[in-house]
């Protein structure tokens, strides 16, 4: 009767155990997709913001018609 007893005890306390670490995984799952929706999010946000400003930015149509300058005739470069 008393093996019984500290049998069923044994399993109960590994029940408790495994419930708290599904618990605490599942709740690390919650956080990390949070995280992921969050970032996802952003990320379309920021590929929006992109768009727009690439489809209304005019310095591309400057840098394209500069001439190429020289940079390296400057101090920094000991041509003498």
């Amino acid at each position: 009767m008393l093996f019984i007893w500290n049998f069923r005890l044994y399993q109960t306390i590994i029940l408790i155990e495994q419930l708290s670490i599904v618990t605490m995984l599942a709740i690390t799952v919650l956080i990390f997709l949070v995280l992921l929706i969050l970032g996802v999010r952003k990320s379309y946000i920021l590929k929006k913001e992109n768009d727009r400003l690439s489809q209304t930015s005019p310095m591309e149509n400057e840098s394209s018609n500069k001439p190429y300058r020289d940079f390296t005739e400057g101090h920094m470069y000991n041509n003498k």
